[in-house]
């Protein structure tokens, strides 16, 4: 039979499902609406939907790897509290395993399969029905070597591979792979504590560069100097913010003597070979995720009026 928009737009406003489950939830139940609620209810759909819109800015960072890769997924939740479920757990654990199978991107995560034969898309849809909280994979990341090792590191872990702050280092090398990665351990450790903006300073954001140029230039002038020293005046201070601001340039928090290229030009007496750092990721737990905030007392009047 023919389902027609308008009962498509009544179910959906009563169980807060997709437009696609709505249409086939009537055409599985020839157009009854209650029927098709009931059908989306057993389908795990409609209590899952309920709960899209609600923001899921806790979770874990987890973090898989192998001998030549590593991967570092974001699966939220809405509270700490799931967080701390061992379903929940699990959940992340066997996203990150999946993850390390496929090229990384969230796409690809998403369709992948979950042990068990179905989408991670699909399981995590059913653990928000099971579970009763929103929850979504918000990305994920893969880096890869050809010889070398991608070390990883978890800050805050609540269990093996699992914490607040995930951290990949690429270390591409003909040396000896092991000791690339606990080097490259180390400086995740320093990723994880100082959140570089970059690898090197062609990397850096030019808008950015340009602004913080903008700024220096502006407080020179106000010196008073003539404009040749103030050119070597914001040299000056623009090698500085990139000792700041890029991995390989900053001080390494293992050893502050030195820069993270420093040290690495060190390590590869112990690494056998030369070594490159090709590659960094950092994820943190809901970075960049408007939260949602609440009027508590104007809530409890909203509450006393009706």
């Amino acid at each position: 039979m023919s389902i027609s928009a308008a009962q498509v737009k009544q179910l959906r406003e009563m169980t807060g499902a997709g437009m696609m489950d709505c249409k086939t939830a009537l055409s599985e139940t020839g157009g009854d609406i209650e029927a098709a609620v009931d059908w989306l209810r057993k389908k795990g759909i409609s209590k899952a939907d309920k709960k899209s819109g609600r923001t899921a800015a806790e979770g874990l960072i987890g973090i898989a790897s192998d001998a030549t890769s590593a991967v570092a997924v974001e699966v939220n939740s809405e509270t700490d509290f799931v967080a701390r479920n061992d379903a929940f757990q699990d959940l992340v654990r066997n996203v990150a395993a999946v993850a390390l199978g496929t090229d990384g991107s969230v796409e690809a995560v998403a369709a992948a399969a979950y042990p068990g034969g179905k989408s991670v898309e699909d399981t995590i849809r059913e653990a928000i029905a099971t579970i009763g909280e929103n929850m979504t994979l918000r990305r994920s990341a893969k880096l890869t070597v050809g010889k070398g090792a991608v070390a990883t590191y978890v800050h805050n872990a609540v269990a093996d591979g699992l914490g607040k702050i995930g951290v990949l280092v690429a270390i591409e090398t003909e040396g000896n792979a092991e000791v690339a990665r606990n080097f490259g351990r180390q400086v995740a450790m320093h990723v994880a504590a100082t959140n570089p903006a970059a690898l090197t300073e062609g990397e850096v954001d030019p808008a950015a560069v340009a602004r913080e140029k903008e700024i220096f230039s502006d407080q020179a002038r106000q010196s008073g100097k003539p404009e040749n020293i103030i050119e070597k005046m914001v040299e000056g201070r623009l090698r500085k913010y990139f000792e700041e601001v890029v991995l390989l340039k900053q001080a390494f928090v293992i050893n502050p003597d030195l820069t993270v290229e420093q040290a690495l030009k060190e390590a590869e007496k112990e690494i056998g070979a030369p070594a490159k750092i090709t590659a960094f990721l950092r994820f943190a737990l809901g970075e960049g995720v408007e939260r949602e905030t609440s009027d508590f007392a104007a809530e409890v009047a909203a509450a006393v009026k009706k």
